[in-house]
């Protein structure tokens, strides 16, 4: 795979810098084209020791605006990182729509240690290339586009690179740690990043192998390759219709099939004496489940969705009443703002992924990309139907690191929030919770049910299930989310 990039190409210093200024010209105009764009760029810099990655990200820095382009590099993983899913130290970097973000190594550093590793197992080597491959092919269909530069040396020139960047004392705050020792591992490392390359070399975003002997060479053609990539890019961006996708949904009828949403029992009701006596007795239980998940660093998630008026926030408020406010945080899930906008969806949830041993409770999620943007059409219909994998595959990765995740659909009759719309106009103190909005989305409550029954149909798995609570009755609702939470939790820290 690397004959190509070991041929010695070069520049001289005159062809360099006749073809600079060109060059330097339409790096900077498409920067400020992409400003414009809802694009972000990822550039992920890779290769072998000594290949000068860092020298042609300064070279970059350099060439183009420095505002709206950030450099990430992964080298020690802090307690924070360590503490949440891989991925979470990742997509707080990526970068927002319209500018660029340079990230040495990124998610690839992971494969390349497993595949060192003699002890790694192959399925865990797949599994990391999938997770990387599923992950590229998400952002790249949210409009990013991903440049993955290789940078190759030779086993010589590398073992001259290294010898001559150890003489200048001017080199050495350049060289990566360890970056001596790679020599000795050459043959073993080049093997292993071929195979990493080749399972992960995708038409949406392929690898370039650069050859970087010659370090003016090296640094022309990822010019040329970046601003062409750029430019073709916008371009196609401009091209492509957007079109708006509408959820409406054929009226019900006496034939419908029965739905995950009609076997709910609406019908059950608490007593107030029962639901008092349960209340205290679940609390305690949850007081001190709380704690045994503290002291065990295990962080948990609860996702709380349903009807205007279900009640999520009483069942919340009955569920954290019982924990320490130092052990939780309430997340409040509302339309996105301009800088959760300017990225991916997800990446407003990957933010408050909790530290090992703390609580997360949203109020609403990531799946309102599946419910309220699909039907009120903020979304489009290839976003919202590829959006069900993706929140899978996120669901899986914060199981596989040891999250606990409980997810809860709030379930009442049209009648029931009716009536409670109607009392909420009464009573002064609760006026704020109803909007004209959530008159306007009960009217279109046939697109939201079946909107509804196919995220949990979808995302109800193995690893993540849903509950539907009956939620006509409150007092059934709350001492449900609270009965399962126990049970839950109880399950997991045994």
């Amino acid at each position: 795979m690397f004959e190509g990039a070991e041929l010695g190409h070069k520049v001289s210093k005159q062809a360099f810098e006749t073809g600079l200024p060109e060059l330097r010209t339409r790096l900077v105009l498409a920067q400020q084209a992409l400003r414009n764009s809802h694009v972000p760029v990822i550039i992920i810099i890779a290769g072998v020791d000594g290949a000068g990655k860092g020298g042609l990200v300064n070279r970059l820095t350099e060439w183009m605006d420095p505002r709206g382009l950030q450099v990430h590099a992964y080298w020690d993983e802090s307690d924070e990182e360590r503490e949440r899913p891989r991925s979470w130290r990742f997509w707080r970097t990526l970068p927002y729509r319209g500018s660029i973000g340079m990230l040495f190594g990124a998610w690839y550093n992971e494969p390349l240690a497993l595949c060192l590793s003699e002890q790694a197992s192959e399925s865990a080597v797949e599994s990391a290339m999938k997770l990387i491959n599923d992950f590229e092919c998400m952002l790249c269909e949210d409009k990013a586009l991903i440049l993955k530069f290789w940078f190759h040396l030779s086993k010589e020139d590398q073992k001259s690179r290294l010898k001559s960047l150890a003489k200048d004392p001017r080199s050495h705050w350049r060289m990566a740690p360890e970056a001596q020792k790679a020599y000795k591992h050459y043959d073993r490392f080049v093997r292993i990043a071929e195979r990493v390359i080749r399972e992960t070399d995708t038409e949406f975003a392929p690898w370039h192998l650069v050859e970087a002997a010659d370090h003016r060479f090296r640094d022309l053609t990822v010019g040329r390759i970046l601003v062409q990539a750029i430019e073709s890019h916008l371009a196609v961006e401009k091209s492509l219709p957007v079109i708006p996708f509408s959820c409406t949904q054929p009226p019900k009828n006496s034939t419908a099939r029965e739905t995950l949403l009609d076997r709910v029992d609406l019908q059950r009701i608490l007593a107030k004496k029962e639901y008092k006596e349960q209340l205290v007795s679940y609390q305690e239980q949850i007081n001190k489940l709380a704690w045994m998940a503290y002291k065990s660093k295990r962080a948990i998630i609860f996702v709380f969705e349903g009807w205007d008026a279900s009640g999520k926030g009483g069942a919340i408020r009955r569920m954290t009443q019982a924990i320490d406010a130092r052990l939780y945080r309430v997340i409040p899930v509302s339309a996105p703002t301009d800088e959760e906008r300017a990225h991916h969806y997800l990446w407003r949830f990957w933010r408050h992924i909790p530290r090992a041993g703390k609580i997360a409770v949203f109020d609403r999620s990531w799946y309102g990309r599946v419910l309220v943007e699909r039907v009120e059409s903020f979304a489009s219909e290839n976003e919202w139907q590829r959006a069900y994998f993706q929140i899978n595959e996120f669901e899986e990765q914060l199981v596989q690191h040891g999250i606990v995740l409980c997810k809860f659909w709030l379930h009442i009759s049209p009648d029931e929030q009716l009536k409670r719309f109607r009392a909420r106009e009464k009573i002064p103190y609760k006026q704020y919770k109803i909007t004209e909005e959530d008159w306007r989305n009960r009217d279109r409550w046939d697109d939201y049910e079946s909107a509804v029954n196919e995220m949990v149909t979808r995302t109800s798995t193995e690893f993540s299930k849903w509950t539907l609570v009956s939620a006509n009755d409150k007092r059934n609702a709350r001492i449900e989310v609270l009965k399962t939470v126990c049970k839950r939790l109880e399950t997991v820290l045994s």
